[in-house]
C-alpha cells in the first residue's frame, strides 16, 4: 500500500510542477507570445485565403499558452500535396523567421541552469513553427 502511495504522490508533484512551469511560462513572456500568434491569426482571417494560416497560428497560440505537458504529433493526412504545399508556402510567408526567433530565444534562455526547460519549451514552438499544417497537439 505504502508504494502505491509513493506513486500517486510522485504523480501529484509531476502534475504540479507542469502547472508551476506552465504559470511560470505565462508570467514571463508566454502570454504575449499567444497575444502576438493571436493578432496574427485575426490578420490572417480579413482574407478568404488566409484562413488556413490563421487556423494554424490559432494552434501556434494555444500551444504557446500553456506547453508544459504538450506535445505535438504528426497527423496521419499530413502527407498529403496539399499539407506540403501549405508548408512550403508557410516557410516562406513567415515561418521560418518565427522558427528562428524561438530557436533565438530557446538557445538564450538555455543558457542559464533555470532557464533549461523554458528553453526546451521555445524549441518545441520553433519544430512546430516549421511546418504546423499536418500536425495536433496533443495535451497529457
Amino acid at each position: 500500500m505504502q508504494r502505491l502511495y509513493n506513486i500517486y504522490y510522485f504523480l501529484g508533484i509531476f502534475f504540479s510542477v507542469k502547472i508551476l512551469g506552465n504559470i511560470i511560462w505565462l508570467v514571463f513572456g508566454g502570454i504575449l507570445i499567444a497575444v502576438e500568434y493571436f493578432i496574427a491569426s485575426l490578420a490572417f482571417m480579413i482574407t478568404i485565403i488566409g484562413i488556413p494560416f490563421a487556423v494554424q497560428t490559432l494552434k501556434l497560440g494555444v500551444f504557446a499558452l500553456w506547453p508544459f505537458g504538450s506535445e505535438t504529433r504528426l497527423d496521419v493526412r499530413a502527407s498529403g500535396c496539399l499539407y506540403i504545399l501549405m508548408n512550403i508556402l508557410w516557410l516562406l510567408l513567415g515561418g521560418l523567421v518565427i522558427a528562428l526567433s524561438h530557436a533565438v530565444f530557446g538557445l538564450l534562455l538555455s543558457i542559464t541552469i533555470i532557464g533549461i526547460p523554458f528553453g526546451m519549451q521555445h524549441f518545441k514552438l520553433a519544430a512546430i513553427a516549421l511546418s504546423p499544417f499536418g500536425k495536433d497537439i496533443i495535451r497529457d
